[in-house]
Parts: structure tokens; sequence; C-alpha cells
């Protein structure tokens, strides 16, 4: 794979097809930058689209110490391949990796973000502060099964369908991810809303979400959790547009997005 060399000498790996204007994808939790492929092959027919693997992940470089800063200055470094600016799409953590990004004043065009999971709403928080006391202990002792149990319980995942997960090769994939859910913490501001630093951004920024949740696997959150966040975001940004794409899941067709980000980065 290709690759660009981040401030800290990390190398960071990435996929480029297409041609046009350039469109950097920004994964989210426990993605290595395989979820965002076939978004990115129907992109590319408008685009010139880059796909990376976020650092500790896929081929891409993990270069201590950890710290938000170092993945802007990753994604700096693409945006700089890509001609010096482009238009950001973010899933999950990957979208606050974005708005953190343009907060932080990076030359981003246009940005798009997909549910975001801010935490909103006082009714979550003893569960959410828990999780984040245990993933710390877990990750310093090295447990990456844990990290991923503790992960799927938060969001709602029961007990029999994390033993049939482990049954499967996907499990010891995402086990080998598991140590960026502490990362994706440090992404998400510890869950709760960076509202200041959000005000900042200048770009128009498209907020999507699914309409309510109904996957078992993330029964343990409130149906209207991305909703409730993206409520926030909207309110702290001063131009946004707000979608809610309605019978999809946590990971979104990637047909229907690219139609979505289609539309909004060609306007």
């Amino acid at each position: 794979m290709p690759h660009v060399t981040s401030a800290d000498g990390t190398r960071i790996a990435y996929d480029r097809e297409g041609a046009g204007p350039a469109v950097i994808l920004v994964g989210g939790t426990l993605d290595d930058g395989a979820e965002n492929a076939p978004l990115a092959r129907l992109l590319a027919d408008h685009f010139t689209v880059y796909n990376y693997a976020r650092r500790g992940r896929g081929a891409s470089g993990n270069t201590p110490p950890y710290a938000l800063a170092r993945e802007v200055e990753d994604l700096d470094a693409l945006i700089a391949t890509a001609g010096g600016s482009a238009h950001v799409y973010g899933a999950s953590s990957g979208g606050a990796l974005a708005l953190e990004a343009a907060a932080a004043g990076s030359a981003i065009d246009k940005i798009a973000v997909w549910d975001v999971p801010y935490v909103i709403g006082d009714d979550l928080w003893p569960r959410f502060n828990q999780y984040l006391a245990d993933t710390h202990e877990a990750y310093k002792a090295g447990r990456d099964e844990e990290l991923l149990e503790l992960f799927m319980r938060l969001t709602g995942g029961p007990d029999a369908d994390i033993a049939t997960f482990k049954q499967y090769p996907i499990w010891a994939s995402s086990v080998a991810l598991a140590h960026t859910l502490v990362k994706d913490a440090v992404i998400l501001n510890d869950y709760k809303i960076p509202t200041d630093r959000l005000a900042r951004i200048t770009q128009s920024v498209l907020v999507t979400t699914e309409g309510p949740i109904t996957q078992p696997q993330l029964s343990g959150l409130p149906t209207d959790f991305f909703d409730r966040a993206a409520k926030a975001i909207t309110a702290a940004i001063p131009q946004t547009e707000r979608h809610t794409l309605d019978g999809q899941g946590h990971v979104v067709a990637p047909e229907l997005m690219a139609r979505v980000l289609k539309t909004f980065f060609n306007q």
C-alpha cells in the first residue's frame, strides 16, 4: 500500500482511487479502513478518494505516545498528499476526528460525519464513566479481549452474542484493534462533546445519523443516542446540514452514503 509520513515519522497507509476533487475517508471504531472500502469505490467515479488506516490500525504505524494531535497530523499529511485541501467524511469516532481537525485549522473543504457517538444525557454518564475506568485498567494490563468485551457490553451486546462472536475469525481481527477503543475515547473527548472547539469550525458540515436504533447489539443505548449527539453537534457548529437516513444500522449502506456525499460535496 502507498503511505504518507506523518509529522512524528509514523507511516500512514492508504488506498487511492478515482479522479476529481479529493475526498478523504476517516474510519471509526474497530475499523482499519476496510469498512469504507466499498464507499471509496462508489465515490471514485466523481472524486479522487483516499481511504486510510488510522495509526495503530492495519498497515499503518503506531508510534507512541498517543495523542489526538498526532491523529490530526496524520490527516494533515494525507491532505497535503491530496493537493493541499480535501473534503472529509468521517464515520463514528472518525467523524469526531474530522471535526477536531477542522477546529484545529486543517485545510478541509467540506465535512460530512455519520453517527458521531458523543454522550448527551445524564442518564448515560454512570455507565460510560465506569466503562472509561474499566478500559483504562484493561489497557494498562494489556488485556485486549477484555477491552473488546467491555465495549460490546457497553453498547448492549448480549453475552450469548459475544460468545458466538468469539467462534468466528473476525473476533481475532477485532481483538487486534481493541487497543484503539481507548484511543477513540481520546478522540471523542471521553465522549463529552467539545462544544467550544466545534464552535470554531467555519466549514460547511453535513451531520448524518441513522434513525431510531433497532440493532440488538446496540440495545444498551437509547434509541435516540446518535440523534442526541447530532442535535448537539448541529447546535455547536455555525454552518450545518442535518440528515437522518432511516432504516440504516451503525454501518451505513455504502450506496446510500455515496449518493448523499456526492450531492453534498458537489454543492
